[in-house]
C-alpha cells in the first residue's frame, strides 16, 4: 500500500468523503469490469458496483491494514455479490449478451487481454469478438459458478483463498471450475478437456 493510499485510508477513515472518492477512483473501474462479467448486464453492473462503494465508504472504518486495501475491497465485493444473488435473478435475457464493446474497452484491455505494443486493427478486432463469446459464455453458468470462475481466472486467487472468500470446501471451487470450463469450451466450440481440471475435479491436489 503507497504511502498516499494510506493517508486516503486515514482521512476517509475520520470522515473526509473527499478522501474516499479519490481513494475509490483507483479501483473503480475493476470493480465494475468484474461487476459487469459476473452480471453479464451494464445496469445491473452499475447497480451492484454502486452496492459495493456504499457498503465499503460505511465499513472503512473497520479496515486495519491487515491486509492489502483491494483485498479488503473484493471481500466486500464478494459478499454483495452472493447476498445479490440469493436476493434475486440477474436479468438473463437475449440482449443481456449484447453488451456495447465500449463498456469493456478500458477495463478489459487493462485487465487481463491486453492489446500488443503494436496496435492491430484485425487483433483488436478478433479480441473483441473473443471478449464477447466469452461474455454470451459466462451466461451460460451459474451465478456460483461465474463468481468462482471470475476469481479464479480474472482476479487469480488460489483455491483455497477461494475457498475461504465464498466460504466453500476447496474440493467444491475446484468441482465448479471443472463444470465452468465444461460449458465454456461447449458454447465455444472448444471439445479438448483439460488434464487439470479433470484433475481437479477429481479431486487431486492443483
Amino acid at each position: 500500500m503507497s504511502e498516499s493510499e494510506s493517508d486516503l485510508i486515514e482521512l476517509a477513515q475520520s470522515g473526509d468523503g473527499d478522501a474516499f472518492c479519490l481513494l475509490a477512483r483507483g479501483y473503480e473501474r475493476r470493480i465494475y469490469t468484474l461487476a459487469l462479467h459476473y452480471c453479464c448486464n451494464a445496469q445491473d453492473a452499475e447497480d451492484l458496483s454502486q452496492e459495493v462503494w456504499l457498503k465499503a465508504f460505511r465499513a472503512i472504518g473497520s479496515f486495519r491494514g491487515e491486509a492489502s486495501f483491494y483485498t479488503w475491497l473484493r471481500q466486500i465485493m464478494i459478499n454483495a455479490f452472493l447476498n445479490h444473488q440469493r436476493k434475486r435473478s440477474l436479468r438473463w435475457k437475449a440482449e443481456t449478451v449484447a453488451i456495447k464493446m465500449m463498456d469493456l474497452d478500458s477495463a478489459e484491455y487493462a485487465n487481463g487481454w491486453s492489446l500488443p505494443q503494436g496496435y492491430d486493427l484485425e487483433d483488436d478486432i478478433f479480441k473483441r469478438i473473443l471478449v464477447e463469446r466469452v461474455m454470451q459464455a459466462l451466461g451460460e453458468l451459474t451465478p456460483q459458478q461465474r463468481l468462482i470462475f471470475l476469481l479464479k481466472h480474472r482476479e487469480a486467487m488460489t483455491y483455497e483463498e477461494i475457498s475461504r472468500a465464498v466460504g466453500c470446501s476447496t474440493g467444491t471451487i475446484k468441482k465448479s471450475l471443472f463444470r465452468s470450463v465444461v460449458k465454456l469450451r461447449q458454447h465455444l466450440g472448444i471439445n479438448a478437456h483439460s488434464a487439470d481440471y479433470a484433475a481437479c475435479a477429481a479431486g487431486d491436489s492443483c
